[in-house]
């Protein structure tokens, strides 16, 4: 799908399809301006200087005007995919957008594949193959953090920390490999001791990027958090005052929530995947064990656990008891004694109970009053984040990175149990270069076509 393409001149709507008030529709490749200067009327293109912008009319091979446009020029290498770019802004008509694509589609110009002006910015060294999925991370995120992140890792800050543990192993992978060459002479050019400290030192820094990976995944994609407890809680009561709208139904009928609701709540800039479920509860009937089925395997995916339970009637025994399901399917547990409001002399710390419940993880509130609501969302955040993002600090969001890092680190490991047990140089330098070939995998320094495909395949046409 990829092969043999650099030479073709591209075009693609670079702007989503639908109405508004401007379309952009770019071109890319050695030949983009020469092509776009036979339909352009106004300015002689192929003089134009670049990062230049000019008005005029596109007409078809007749003569026909097809719309007024600006038109802007960028010349390589100063351009995204440091090949001459031509950029048609036009007006958001599906009937203009259609014929510009088809009078160039008809003089010599291939539509563009999904991805494939990242991928061109990708093999033409504008940027390597992290900062590249770092532009499809930028264009889907829908919070600061994410933003921030993607950002971060366009820059190239991840990258860079790659290339430096890469080319530190190269160093010693070129000494193991000379010793190979003169392996009967039994000479020894890579000093064990230092090795050994050098992979132990990258398996170390490796090891750390691994562990950010949980929070990367977070601001990614966000805190899947379930409201969960018996029916009539009032969890449904709960999630509209969260998201200060009407979202679900509220009714003193317990049971009335039969299935799941989702709904996102940016807090800080971190999205947080409310799901509103069926009470847990024995079910009456096939619809409500469905319900409380689909509860049951949101609990086990969820990252965070909100808990509701109305102390007008749930005593502390009972709750501990309910509890006991949850425990050991979360990592992180709010309890809410909700309906605060019709039993104010409530001691909250009758429920407390070591290992399970304390004043870090109880909160009383008053869903329907709005007590404490402003509360539970800085302690939804905190027992998440706080304290975990730092500026200075590297995080890896993309699970194929993770999976890459993961292999190096095993391979060098392997590289530590080789030496340990005193195997050959040839085993020791296998290992080495299995690790190499995983860090170089992050970047693009090691690549494939499939592995291109499957990663610019899932841009939007046009990117």
């Amino acid at each position: 799908m990829f092969r043999n393409t650099l030479s073709d001149t591209i075009i693609a709507l670079a702007t989503p399809p639908g109405k508004g008030a401007i379309a952009v529709i770019r071109l890319a490749g050695n030949d983009a301006i020469s092509i776009a200067d036979r339909f352009f009327f106004g300015k002689n293109l192929t003089k134009a200087k670049g990062n230049t912008i000019h008005y005029g009319k596109i007409k078809d091979e007749k003569g026909k005007i097809i719309d007024e446009v600006l038109c802007s020029v960028f010349k390589a290498p100063k351009s995204y995919t440091k090949e001459d770019i031509i950029e048609f802004s036009t007006h958001c008509s599906s009937y203009i957008i259609d014929q510009i694509l088809q009078v160039f589609l008809r003089n010599g110009v291939r539509q563009a594949n999904a991805g494939e002006f990242t991928l061109r910015a990708f093999l033409n060294g504008q940027m390597d193959l992290s900062q590249a999925e770092a532009v499809a991370d930028l264009i889907a995120s829908d919070s600061a953090a994410s933003h921030d992140l993607a950002m971060k890792q366009m820059r190239g800050g991840f990258s860079e920390e790659i290339k430096i543990l890469r080319s530190q192993l190269v160093d010693f992978a070129s000494l193991i490999e000379l010793e190979l060459d003169f392996g009967e002479e039994d000479v020894e050019f890579a000093d064990r001791t230092h090795l050994e400290e050098l992979v132990i030192k990258i398996r170390s820094v490796i090891g750390k990027l691994l562990e950010s990976f949980q929070l990367g995944n977070v601001i990614k994609n966000g805190v899947p958090t379930v409201i969960a407890g018996k029916p009539n809680a009032g969890k449904s009561t709960l999630l509209n005052k969260l998201l200060n709208e009407e979202r679900a139904i509220v009714s003193e009928i317990a049971g009335t929530t039969r299935d799941t609701i989702e709904e996102t709540l940016n807090i800080k800039g971190i999205q947080f995947r409310l799901i509103d479920t069926a009470g847990i509860r024995e079910a009456k009937d096939t619809i409500e064990r469905i319900g409380v089925e689909k509860t049951m395997e949101k609990i086990g995916n969820s990252a965070l656990i909100i808990y509701l339970f109305d102390v007008t009637e749930v005593i502390p025994d009972a709750l501990w008891n309910d509890l006991k399901i949850l425990k050991d399917n979360v990592a992180h547990l709010i309890l809410l004694a909700n309906k605060m409001d019709l039993y104010p002399t409530l001691r909250p710390e009758e429920y407390y109970k070591k290992g399970l419940i304390s004043k870090e993880n109880l909160i009383p509130i008053s869903a329907k009053n709005n007590m404490n609501i402003e509360y539970l969302k800085e302690m939804m955040y905190n027992m998440i984040l706080e304290g975990k993002i730092n500026d200075d600090q590297t995080i890896v969001s993309n699970s194929r990175h993770y999976e890459a890092l993961h292999k190096a680190s095993e391979a060098l490991q392997a590289v530590l149990d080789g030496m340990k047990i005193g195997v050959t140089n040839d085993f020791v330098a296998m290992d080495i270069r299995q690790s190499l070939y995983h860090l170089g995998e992050i970047t693009g320094e090691i690549s494939s076509d499939d592995l291109l495909g499957n990663i610019f395949g899932k841009f939007c046409i046009g990117k």
